[in-house]
C-alpha cells in the first residue's frame, strides 16, 4: 500500500498536515522529534563507552607484584 505514494502523494500530506496543525505546531513538533533524535545518540555513545571501559579494566594486567619485578 505505502509503495504506490510517491513524491505527489508525500507533498499532499504534508500540506495536509500543515493545513491541519499549523506551522508553529509542526515546527515545535520537529524541534521535539531532533531533541530525542540527539538524546538517542548521546545514550548510545554513553553506552558504547561505558562497555569500553568495563572491558578494559577486565583486560587490564593482572600480574602479580612479584612477578613485575623480575621482568
Amino acid at each position: 500500500m505505502l509503495n504506490n505514494i510517491g513524491i505527489p502523494g508525500l507533498l499532499l500530506i504534508a500540506v495536509v498536515v500543515l493545513v491541519l496543525f499549523g506551522r508553529g505546531k509542526v515546527s515545535s513538533l520537529m524541534g521535539e522529534v531532533g531533541k530525542g533524535i540527539t538524546a538517542f545518540k548521546k545514550g548510545v555513545k554513553d553506552g558504547s563507552e561505558e562497555i569500553e571501559k568495563s572491558t578494559a579494566d577486565a583486560a587490564r594486567d593482572v600480574t602479580p607484584e612479584a612477578e613485575k619485578d623480575k621482568a
